[in-house]
């Protein structure tokens, strides 16, 4: 049954309905004597006063709720002043069924009661049926030692037995002071924890040869330069070697920079003050087939220059050269206007790549 409970517990705690730690409560069915002392008030109609008695219970613990009992007992009481009888004895027992609320230290109970009882006064001695009805509690001072307390209400009816009464039939008070002493050791909750989720293994690396955090091409197992600027050609080891600066444009047939190639050139210049590497750099300068070849040279030197000028003014510690190619190194087809346009560049060597 432990084993079942655990597995249900286990489930709930998994849809977060139970907390990580239960206690199993403990199943108390010990066997139990219970002795007690009675003083009975007794009902009008027997004409007696009140009285003194004792018993001894022995029963048993059924569940959380219910206790069953068998119980014997004496009691005996006095007529009253002024009339006629002798002593009342009364010797009997009961089944007794109780019903406990809780099983805590302080535990409340009802109780009810059958069974038969001998009666023996005023030189009659009659067997009769009795009932019993009451609420009590019980006080735990040790696993194995409690106090108990009752108040019941009893009917006798003695089968046609008045004992010099005007009646068979007699209703009587008890209330019953006494212990209870459980044979055996108390069950002990069982307490178990419901293991600790094993921890969430922490993410694995990602394999580096499978990331390029700069987007040049080499991963970052062999990337010697790992922070290389956006657009650069790099060699075999992730380093820079040329970055063409495209969308730097001139006025016509001048070297003064354009509103737009000043813009471009601001990024470039501040990627170039946060990169790390401080090799020198070539500014190199090129142009398409139009004019001579004297001139495009002179052209290419100047625009390289003024390149050159201006990432200097915005901070670039690198040493920059400024080195003008002219038509000498095209990279397209000259006999074309696209061909024109993608030879006039401006181009960052590093050199000691």
């Amino acid at each position: 049954m432990l084993k079942k409970h655990i597995l249900a517990a286990a489930t709930l705690t998994g849809l977060g309905i139970l907390p990580l730690a239960q206690a199993e409560e403990p199943q108390d069915n010990r066997w139990y004597v219970a002795p007690f002392a009675t003083f009975i008030n007794t009902g009008g109609d027997r004409g007696a006063q009140d009285g003194w008695g004792g018993g001894m219970g022995v029963g048993k613990m059924i569940d959380k709720h219910f206790n069953v009992e068998l119980k014997g007992f004496y009691q005996g009481f006095d007529k009253k002043p002024g009339v006629n009888g002798d002593e009342w004895q009364l010797t009997g027992a009961t089944a007794d069924v109780q019903y406990f609320f809780t099983r805590k230290a302080f535990a409340p109970y009802t109780v009810i009661g059958l069974g038969g009882m001998n009666t023996s006064a005023n030189k009659t001695e009659a067997a009769s049926f009795i009932g019993e009805a009451g609420a009590g509690f019980t006080y735990e001072l040790h696993d194995n030692f409690l106090l108990r307390s009752d108040v019941r209400y009893r009917y006798n009816h003695n089968f046609d037995a008045t004992f010099g009464r005007n009646t068979d039939q007699f209703s009587d008070m008890t209330v019953n002071l006494g212990f209870v002493v459980p044979f055996g050791p108390k069950p002990k909750a069982v307490k178990f924890e419901m293991p600790a989720p094993a921890p969430t293994p922490a993410p694995a690396a990602p394999d580096c040869s499978t990331l390029d955090s700069d987007a040049d091409g080499i991963n970052n197992c062999i990337d010697q330069c790992p922070s290389t600027l956006s657009g650069s050609k790099v060699d075999n080891q992730g380093c820079p070697v040329s970055l063409e600066l495209k969308g730097v444009n001139f006025k016509y047939d001048s070297a003064e920079l354009t509103l737009n190639a000043m813009g471009i050139l601001d990024t470039v210049a501040a990627n170039l003050i946060n990169y790390p590497e401080k090799d020198d750099i070539e500014v190199r300068g090129h142009t398409s087939s139009e004019g001579s070849d004297a001139y495009n040279m002179k052209l290419s030197q100047r625009r390289s220059q003024s390149v050159a000028d201006y990432l200097a003014m915005k901070g670039v510690s690198n040493r920059l050269t400024a080195r003008g190619y002219g038509e000498s190194q095209p990279i397209a087809d000259n006999s074309t206007e696209e061909g024109k346009s993608q030879n006039r560049r401006v181009e960052l060597i590093w050199m000691g790549n």
